[in-house]
Parts: C-alpha cells; sequence; structure tokens
C-alpha cells in the first residue's frame, strides 16, 4: 500500500473516531442522547436531555434549561416557571479485557491460590477461560427532565423557578455546543 494512502486511511479513521468520543451536542435526540419534548397541554411542556457518558452533569442540566428557554420564545411566551425537575444519574460499569502475556497462561499449570478453588493447578480461573485479566471502570451518564409552563408579560421577581427565557438563552448560548461545532 502506497504511504499516502496508508497516511490518509489512518487519518480518516482517526477523524471517524473522534467524533465518537465527544459530550453530546446540543441536538434533538439521536439514538438515546439529545433533548426531546412534549407539550402536556397549552403553554405546558415535559422536557428531557439525556448525555452520554462524556457529558457533565452541569451540561446536561444548563442544555435541558436552553431548550426550556428556546420553546418558551418558539411558543410566543417571555418566560417559564419550573414546576418540577430531576437529575437522573446512572452508573454501569464496563468491563475491559487486558492481556499481560505472563499472567495466567504462562503460569496457570503451577498451584496457585484461587479465591473461589483454593490452592490448585490452573491459577486464577480454576482452569476456564483464557489469559486475560479485565478491570471495571465506571460509566455514568446523566438524564434531566423537567415540567414547565411558559407565559407571556414580565417574570414575578417573587418567584425563585421563574426565568426570563431571552436572557438564560443569552447568558447560557455561548456555552452551547451543537453538532456543527463539531465539524472537523
Amino acid at each position: 500500500m502506497p504511504r499516502s494512502l496508508w497516511v490518509a486511511s489512518l487519518l480518516a479513521v482517526g477523524i471517524g473516531l473522534s467524533t465518537c468520543v465527544t459530550p453530546t451536542p446540543y441536538q434533538p435526540a439521536v439514538e438515546r442522547y439529545g433533548y426531546s419534548e412534549q407539550q402536556i397541554e397549552t403553554g405546558r411542556f415535559k422536557i428531557s436531555f439525556s448525555g452520554n457518558s462524556l457529558t457533565d452533569q452541569a451540561t446536561v442540566e444548563n442544555y435541558l434549561l436552553f431548550r426550556a428557554a428556546e420553546i418558551t420564545v418558539e411558543s410566543g411566551n417571555d418566560y417559564f416557571v419550573v414546576a418540577d425537575r430531576d437529575t437522573n444519574e446512572r452508573t454501569t460499569y464496563r468491563a475491559t479485557p487486558s492481556y499481560y502475556p505472563y499472567s495466567h497462561f504462562h503460569y496457570s499449570f503451577f498451584y496457585h491460590h484461587n479465591p473461589y478453588y483454593g490452592y490448585g493447578p490452573y491459577g486464577r480461573y480454576g482452569g476456564y477461560g483464557f489469559g486475560y485479566d479485565s478491570y471495571s471502570r465506571p460509566v455514568t451518564r446523566y438524564t434531566a427532565t423537567a415540567d414547565i409552563m411558559s407565559y407571556q408579560g414580565e417574570k414575578p421577581q417573587d418567584n425563585a423557578s421563574a426565568y426570563d427565557a431571552r436572557d438564560v438563552m443569552r447568558t447560557l448560548g455561548p456555552s452551547i455546543v451543537r453538532p456543527e461545532d463539531l465539524a472537523v
């Protein structure tokens, strides 16, 4: 294979992989990640934003508020009140195999202590499986949900759950990362 073709192939694979390892951008839900909303009644919406394992909790919650502000403005209103809000944290553990050349195959036919099988041949796995270790790492994903009600007029100053939609969009707008911002 000519060197230039090899370099081009490697570059294409690198670009393809880099798009897979970015936090969830602000977008409608694609597969599981992004925002979704449902209108419950006039001026009332249920909104959610789900992030992948690279999207932190603060980003998920900010994207939810930004979407609430967008919906409020799109529906011809000026402010919204958050009636109910929750952030769900889901942690799973992903096992990653690692091969150590001198681990189990190297000494598996000698007597070793195994917590499940005691002392005996075959090392750690009691004669079953391959010469691989594995380790687990936590994978945490956040989903924020809110029920909002949107209204026309000036935001009431005495309600801490009320947000001026245009002010939220102006304040959070610079931190919003859209899919086109990730394009190489």
